[in-house]
């Protein structure tokens, strides 16, 4: 909710009007390729540094330079970061979409934009600053091969004029944007002292909106997803690392790999300790991660849907051989190669069930940076203790698009192995039978490639075998090993952590979300309660299979809507497998997918509608 202060400022906002401090959207609209992007994470930055809460969206073309971008910008005082519907600000520098993009915003909104395009003239209802941005940036960058990539550089030093961001924060973060490139800085900042400098003479702020110092980033970080994603994989021990590039998940292991060359170098031999192999395709990816996992290596891979259909196969050997390795999908909108810069919650139910015959795996369903990092850790030890591949589900909007966060927890859990025995303990039990249930949990014992003990050895089928590991066709063998299989999925329902549930003050109604969905309906809670009188509960699931916890959930509630961020409603899909015939009957949908993320509007006037409030 936008908090107004009804006390204005004569520097700073029209007279008489009531200024609207930490609550607005901006949206940056240029093209691809010019160099829009730092200027966008150097506001950013400036305003996190700031203290106001702020998070960022990069909606991108997936082919060549030139194409439109647009980047959004959310400062909230009450820490609310997901999507907004609207934008109260927006910068226009796209000739091929500025007309367009002015026609989306709400009246009263205000609209920065190069004065070549004449925006102006379009509408009445929104306030309007034309900026000569080449005029401007031709004296501040002489090389004209560069001023491309300057001269938006010059719109941060507008806004920081018009909102009132401070410029010192603006230079901070320009030094930490560009870090040893002096010279690049130093550019850079003229071009915003440029703009601030016109806008200062220029031009009379007629909106409301402002920016004013907070308190509440105070020792929090700002990183992306993906990042965070290969941190957590950095600390739980990974070794192996086999990968084939694809968006959104590329990022992934493109910066394991710096993290991997900073700390993974032996000290004395100077030679890695890990490896890392860009293979030829995603099938040949996993192959190489399950043959890491086979051999005792903490190995994984990262990809998105695509890939995700291209390892079906090798998913099935690993589930039915029983091979420890992560796979870390960054879910993009599909099917096919579908849009690739899009994001989406659309490999669900694929992922739950992939390869051919009976497989289920086990999922993790981070919804923020810090879950990517500890869920990261978690699989690992999952995947070891299972013996079997384990899937992390994140996507674009979180793996590609910077978050603030608390700084990550340091972890103190010891890295679990799982029922790896070793030679001597071999040797005491005069032997073992490699997929023999011998605990009741469906796992059995395993030895890794070389323990020094004839006794230790065992084949690695895909094919048909018994407890022993050897070769066999007979039906009561092959039911028997899937049935343990399946037990063993029970097994991982115990391990896999349960959801976060916060009740409503009634049993009416309540929701059901995942992964990023998480930031839009933490704010939708509070629009369903003040526009509705709709006290909702809320059950953030956290991972697949589902906890006991999930059903007592449902249980509890008269109507349950669960939010997917796919046009199949996959979630619900999945539930409606593990839920009787009563839980069912009380599961609605609410669906989103549309390529961009979620935002809470869209959520609230969804339920209000199913539940007749409107």
């Amino acid at each position: 909710m936008a908090t107004i202060h009804a006390e204005p400022q004569a520097d700073s906002s029209p007279a008489g009007q009531q200024q609207i401090i930490n609550n607005l959207s901006i949206q940056v609209a240029t093209v691809n390729g010019s160099g829009s992007q730092t200027a966008n994470l150097v506001l950013l930055r400036a305003i996190f540094q700031m203290g106001i809460p702020v998070s960022g969206k990069n909606l991108f073309p997936s082919n060549i330079a030139g194409l439109p971008t647009w980047f959004t910008i959310r400062a909230s005082q009450h820490g609310f970061i997901a999507r907004r519907r609207d934008s109260e600000y927006m910068v226009a520098m796209n000739p091929e979409t500025a007309e367009e993009d002015v026609m989306t915003l709400k009246p009263g909104a205000a609209c920065v934009y190069d004065e070549r395009l004449n925006l102006k003239r379009l509408r009445e209802d929104v306030i309007f600053y034309p900026v000569p941005f080449d005029q401007l940036v031709t004296p501040v960058c002489p090389d004209a091969r560069l001023r491309k990539l300057v001269r938006n550089m010059i719109y941060d030093g507008i806004l920081a004029r018009l909102l009132g961001i401070e410029m010192e924060e603006i230079h901070k973060a320009l030094q930490k944007q560009f870090k040893k490139k002096a010279k690049a800085a130093e550019l850079n900042w003229n071009a915003a002292r440029a703009g601030h400098e016109y806008a200062e003479k220029n031009l009379v702020k007629a909106d409301p909106y402002k920016l004013e110092r907070m308190n509440a980033t105070a020792g929090k970080i700002l990183i992306e997803g993906n990042a965070a994603t290969a941190l957590g994989a950095l600390f739980a021990g990974v070794t192996v690392v086999t990968w084939y590039p694809i968006t959104p998940s590329s990022s992934v292991c493109e910066t394991l790999t710096e993290y991997m060359k900073r700390y993974r170098i032996d000290q004395e031999t100077g030679k890695a300790t890990f490896a890392i192999v860009q293979a030829e395709d995603e099938l040949a990816a996993l192959g190489m991660a399950l043959g890491a996992g086979w051999a005792g290596a903490r190995s994984m891979t990262s990809t998105a849907g695509p890939g995700i259909s291209l390892m079906a196969e090798f998913v099935g050997f690993g589930y039915y051989v029983e091979i420890p390795a992560v796979i870390f999908d960054i879910q993009r909108v599909g099917p096919s190669t579908g849009l690739p810069t899009r994001t989406a919650q659309g490999d669900i139910i694929s992922t739950a069930l992939l390869s051919h015959g009976d497989t289920m795996h086990p999922m993790y369903l981070p919804c923020s940076v810090s879950e990517c990092f500890s869920m990261a850790m978690d699989s690992f030890n999952l995947a070891e203790e299972l013996q079997t591949p384990v899937f992390v589900m994140s996507d674009l909007d979180l793996g590609m698009n910077t978050w603030m966060s608390e700084p990550f927890e340091y972890p103190t859990k010891p890295i679990s192995r799982g029922k790896v025995l070793s030679a001597e303990q071999v040797r005491q039990m005069g032997g073992f039978q490699r997929y023999k249930d011998v605990d009741g949990d469906g796992i059995g014992y395993r030895t890794l490639p070389g323990t020094p003990d004839r006794l230790c050895g065992w084949f690695a089928r895909g094919s048909g075998h018994n407890e022993k590991a050897i070769y066999s066709e007979r039906p009561d063998v092959y039911v028997n090993n899937m049935d343990r299989l399946a037990h063993k999925f029970e097994t991982a329902r115990t391990k896999m952590p349960p959801p976060v549930v916060v009740h409503g003050a009634t049993n009416e109604v309540g929701i059901i979300a995942y992964g990023t969905s998480h930031w839009a309906i933490e704010e939708s809670l509070g629009q369903l309660r003040r526009e509705y009188k709709i006290d909702a509960g809320y059950c953030r699931l956290r991972a697949f299979p589902f906890t006991r916890e999930v059903h007592d959930f449902i249980n509890r509630y008269e109507r349950v809507y669960v939010i997917d961020q796919n046009r199949d409603a996959q979630m619900l899909g999945l539930l409606r497998l593990e839920c009787s015939a009563e839980e069912i009957s009380k599961l609605r949908s609410v669906r989103h997918y549309d390529g961009l993320p979620i935002d809470a509007r869209s959520v609230t006037d969804e339920i209000a509608s199913q539940e007749g409030a409107n």
